[in-house]
Formats: structure tokens, sequence, C-alpha cells
């Protein structure tokens, strides 16, 4: 479920803002609410006035804020995705007369012994979920003490059985709700959207889902599991930053010792203004190393007492908002981003743990209810401020915004068992939605690049008189169909990384 300097180094006072400029930066950039952004059209003359909001984010006495942008990225274990049906009976073997022996009389049935169970809609449990004897599996039901766990789907020659030590199958609801917040990530940058923040918080939801996982990882060992993650991030993050940083520096920017971020993204990586539309993004990965490294303390103490933890993680946010902004500087824009996503994390750990599902359905509604309602008021009450309600700007708002939203979509997975199992009858949409959780960062880190790419190959389109004649050159929604068009060309070039980084086989697609 997470920069903000420009030029040579990092105290410059400017922010991290966007600007529909071309010409003097990467290309269209945008800011939500904003007027005045070029639209595709024929090609000019001149170079796209270059135009970056001063500040990324929200500010609070002046304090610069990171911009939001979606995506998590938080990879499962290699298990396969797809469930497999359950192996056919197969007959007792039989020998047949003539071939030297005589054949063998087929076993008795037994009439007390019961009959092989298949269970075709058997419904896909999560690796990160077992169900355990005595848990409930759904609104007013459980298993009895000591049952049996339902048999799972026979594996493939070579591969593990689910029932196998370290197997599992993938739980398509995570699967699905990270697919559509990288969607709205793309759309949110193509557009400019103010309202997309309010429909979907893909922010908040990549962040719980990402605490979610990290619970259930730590019941490895927290070494292991916190050198699984940063392998996982920092090889493709160190692809595409080759690029970037190549770029920046042929045009005119030499970077300092903060070039160091750039290997451990601690902290902002430096950049300049020309590269400012790709760099800005990776607020999200420093949020989510911070995350990572703070997760076994941070379980550890919400396990003394979950609700109580889990209430509290608010506050920071409104301690930053309402008494003090923090420091200028990297680490007072690191502070923003984890207090505003902090309860989202902490609520995937109240989501592992079983806190959602034994509370009360009325309570949890209510309180969810609550913190929306109170988001929503703020970020419409602080327009002035902020010059948008878009919750990207605002912390505040984003952060009790996404806890309401989260809360309902986490609880209501955990009380009525939503698994989206029926996702795999259908081959095309589950393969979209596989393809995008194996190549989630390589999706991230390259779409920006992706829509900057867009609008010079849309002015090159002009100058095809029948492409001027029949395709819709000037319309965004051509310009979204481009990117997505050079997004697929990033994953299969480019997704390989994210296999190599995960210790297995390099593949096109997965």
């Amino acid at each position: 479920m997470s920069w903000e300097e420009q030029g040579q180094g990092y105290g410059q006072g400017q922010g991290y803002g966007q600007g529909w400029g071309y010409g003097q930066g990467w290309g269209y950039g945008q800011g939500g609410g904003q007027e005045g952004w070029p639209q595709p059209g024929r090609p000019h003359q001149q170079p796209y006035p270059q135009e970056y909001e001063g500040g990324h984010g929200a500010v609070h006495g002046q304090q610069p804020y990171a911009y939001q942008q979606p995506y998590a990225y938080e990879p499962y274990a290699d298990q396969q995705p797809y469930p497999q049906p359950y192996a056919d009976q197969q007959p007792y073997p039989q020998q047949y007369a003539g071939q030297g022996q005589p054949p063998v009389q087929p076993r008795p049935v037994d009439r007390t012994e019961p009959l092989p169970a298949v269970a075709v809609d058997e419904p896909v449990v999560a690796v990160d979920e077992p169900v355990r004897a005595g848990e409930p599996v759904g609104p007013g039901r459980s298993r009895p003490a000591g049952a049996a766990e339902p048999a799972g789907p026979a594996a493939p020659a070579g591969e593990k059985p689910s029932g196998a030590p370290g197997a599992g199958v993938r739980d398509r609801y995570f699967d699905t709700l990270r697919a559509l917040a990288l969607v709205r990530v793309v759309t949110y940058h193509t557009f400019g959207w103010a309202w997309a923040s309010l429909v979907f918080p893909s922010m908040g939801v990549m962040f719980g889902l990402a605490g979610t996982l990290m619970a259930k990882s730590l019941e490895r060992p927290a070494l292991k599991v916190i050198k699984s993650r940063v392998r996982r991030l920092l090889p493709p993050f160190w692809f595409w930053g080759v690029f970037v940083v190549v770029a920046m520096m042929i045009h005119d920017w030499m970077p300092g010792w903060q070039i160091v971020y750039w290997i451990v993204p601690l902290g902002d990586p430096p950049g300049n203004a020309w590269g400012e539309q790709a760099w800005e993004i990776l607020w999200y990965l420093r949020t989510y190393l911070w995350f990572v490294l703070l997760s076994p303390l941070l379980l550890r103490v919400f396990r003394l007492a979950p609700v109580a933890v889990l209430v509290l993680s608010l506050v920071p946010v409104m301690v930053l908002t309402f008494v003090w902004a923090g420091p200028d500087n990297r680490v007072g824009t690191a502070l923003w981003d984890l207090s505003t996503y902090l309860f989202c994390w902490i609520l995937g750990f109240a989501h592992r743990d079983g806190v959602l599902q034994r509370m009360k359905p009325a309570l949890v509604v209510v309180l969810s209810l609550a913190a929306m309602a109170y988001g929503g008021w703020y970020a419409f009450a602080h327009q002035g401020e902020f010059g948008t309600y878009d919750l990207d700007e605002d912390p505040l708002a984003q952060a009790f915004w996404s806890a309401g939203f989260v809360m309902l979509l986490m609880w209501a997975k955990a009380y009525f068992g939503i698994d989206f199992a029926r996702l795999t009858r259908y081959r095309r949409t589950n393969r979209i939605v596989t393809v995008f959780n194996a190549r989630a960062v390589t999706i991230y880190l390259w779409h920006e690049i992706a829509l900057v790419l867009a609008v010079p190959l849309i002015d090159v389109f002009w100058n095809v008189p029948a492409f001027e004649k029949y395709l819709p050159l000037d319309s965004l929604w051509f310009m979204f169909g481009v990117g997505w068009v050079l997004i697929v060309l990033f994953v299969l070039l480019c997704g390989w990384v994210e296999d190599v980084a995960g210790k297995k086989r390099p593949r096109l697609l997965p």
C-alpha cells in the first residue's frame, strides 16, 4: 500500500508536486484538481511549459508533505496462483487375462466407508490466512474443535500439495484489491481526478494488505523476513534507477553524497526538475521500507493491547497536523508518510490476528463510517488551505478516510470469508490479476515514464493523416490507452528483474 527535493541536494525549499510540463522535464505531470493542464494535441513548436506545484503534498506550518501515490508492493510466497481440480479417483490396477497373470479381483466395497470428498467449489484459502480448528469461517459459523480441515486440491506433478508445509494458494480477494489499486494509480496520474482518492484510497488499501502479509511472514524469524522483503524490493528499484539517474545526469544533474539514497531509499532520493516526474513516486518505496524495518517492534507492541494500539495509531498524524509539523527535511517528510498510513498498516496486523473478526459488526461499521465522515469533512472544509479536496494532498483527511475504508474491506473479508475463489473460473480475468500481482513493482515504477512517453508519441501520430482523421489524438482517454500499451511493453522488457529478486526463474510473463 508510499521525492520532495529538486536540484543537487535536498533542502532547496522546493516541493515535489506535479505540473503538466513537457520539454523542460520528463513530460506531462499532473496535479489533482488544477487547471491549465496541456492536453495531447498537435505538435508544439515550443516545448510545453514546465509547472511544478511547490510543496509535494500536505503542509502544516509550511511543512512539505509527500504527494501520495499508490502502490504497495508486497510479494506472496512462491505459490501457484491457480487452484487445481481434485485428482480423479484412479481405478485399482487391473491385470488383464492373457498377460501371464490371473486377473486381480476388485476390492469389496465396505458400506460403512465414507465416500471420498470431492469439493469442486471449495473456497480458496489464502496462504496468509489459514482456517484453524474452532476458528470462525463465516458469519455465525465455525468449525467444531478438533474437526479436520477440508482436503485441499491435488497439486500437479512435481509441486507440493496444498497441505504440505510451505504450500498454499493465493487469496484472490487480496490479489484483486492490489490490481485495482494499480489501475487506480495509473488512472489518477492520467486524468488527475480528485474524487478518485475518495472512491478508492489505493494507498491505504496497499498498506493494509502489506501489513497483513507482513504479520503472517513474521511467524518466521524477523531477520529472515526483513532480508527477504528488502531483497525483493531493491533489485527492481536499482534497475529502474540506473536509467533515471543516467538520464538526469545527461540533463545537467550531478548528485552529492545523497546519491546513497538511490542505493537504499531510507530517505528521499535526490533528483533534478527534469526527472521529477519519474522519481517523485519513490516516496512509497521509502515508506514501505521503513514499515518493514519497524514491523517486528510494531507487531510486538500491537499484541500487548490490540484495540488500544490500533486506535492510538491515529494520534501521530493528529499531532503533526495540530501540534508540531516536524522538521523541514527528509526526516519530517518520512514522519508525515509513516503517520498517515500507520493505522492501515497496523489494521493489517489486526486482520491477521483475527481482532477485526471478533469485533461486533455494528461497532465496526459505526467506527468505520465515523472515520470516513471525519476525513471527508476535513478534506472539503480545508480546500482553501490545500487548494483541493484531493486526499493525496491532505494527510489528516487521507489518514481517517483510508482508516474507515480499509477497515470495512478487511472486516468484510474476515467476517464473511470473502476470497473471490470463483475468479479462477474466468481465465482471462484471473490471468490479468496474476500478472498485476507478480509485476506490481515494475508497473508502479515504470507507469509514470510510460505516461510521459505517451505524449511525444501521440504528437508523432499527428503527422499521419489517417491517424489525425480517425483517432481521438487530443483525448486523455487515448493517452491513457497508449500509456497502458507502453506499460505492457515495460513489463515484458523489465519484469524479469522481479523474478530474479524473488530467486525464481526469469520469465517474460508469470
